[in-house]
């Protein structure tokens, strides 16, 4: 995880162009808040990244915290989201020591594959304590085992085709190629889950799921799971 946090926390080529960033904001957006199903809630967002998204998940929800591990990228959110009271920023540290039942909503999204199997069961289990007795948790953009680089990048390129950054795309990929990218994802490899599998983990932490209807975001290749203390 840590070489993936220091690859996310440098300038990197994940976005192709600004299109692309505000794109990608507004079909998380629109994922999370489909969960946000009363006035009042409290969401914990894990492993945000830049999230752009948060000020409208912000608008739809009584307090927005938002995780991020990478260290510079955190400092930027904080200094970003200074004069939004609803929103707190936070380390995976201050995030462990969150008080019991604390939030309506827990959401990871297009971060279990960053994770080994023992740290993804782990911060499942964080979870469990963490999300109310009513409250769900929503596991985004779950990797599944026949879900190659090509099938991500035909993902890319169809988003952009229909947001008008198609070219912008091609030369995005041949940048992506030619970074540290694709040999991190050589070497260090993404954690993949059958759907079986997945269930069986969030099921050890104390969770039952269900796959949802969508992925949340725009690569429909991958999964995303909706679980709910058991």
């Amino acid at each position: 995880m840590a070489d993936w946090i220091s690859f996310f926390d440098s300038d990197n080529p994940i976005y192709v162009n600004a299109r692309h960033r505000a794109v990608h904001a507004r079909l998380v957006a629109l994922g999370i808040g489909h969960y946000i199903g009363k006035p009042g809630m409290s969401v914990l967002d894990y492993g945000c990244g830049e999230a752009f998204y948060a000020e409208r998940i912000a608008d739809q929800s009584a307090r927005l915290m938002l995780c991020e591990a990478a260290p510079h990228l955190r400092q930027s959110l904080k200094q970003r989201f200074a004069d939004n009271e609803k929103i707190t920023v936070l380390s995976p540290e201050d995030a462990a020591h969150l008080p019991d039942g604390c939030a309506d909503l827990i959401v990871m999204h297009s971060v279990a594959q960053y994770l080994t199997r023992d740290e993804a069961a782990a911060l499942f289990a964080l979870f469990r304590r963490l999300v109310r007795k009513d409250g769900r948790f929503v596991l985004g953009d779950v990797v599944k085992p026949d879900v190659t680089a090509l099938t991500d990048a035909a993902a890319l390129l169809g988003l952009a085709a229909a947001n008008g950054f198609f070219l912008a795309a091609l030369f995005g990929l041949v940048r992506t190629l030619l970074s540290g990218y694709w040999k991190l994802r050589k070497d260090a490899g993404l954690t993949r889950y059958s759907e079986v599998e997945i269930a069986s983990v969030l099921a050890a932490a104390g969770f039952s799921a269900e796959r949802a209807a969508d992925n949340l975001g725009h690569n429909q290749a991958r999964v995303t799971f909706v679980a709910k203390p058991k």
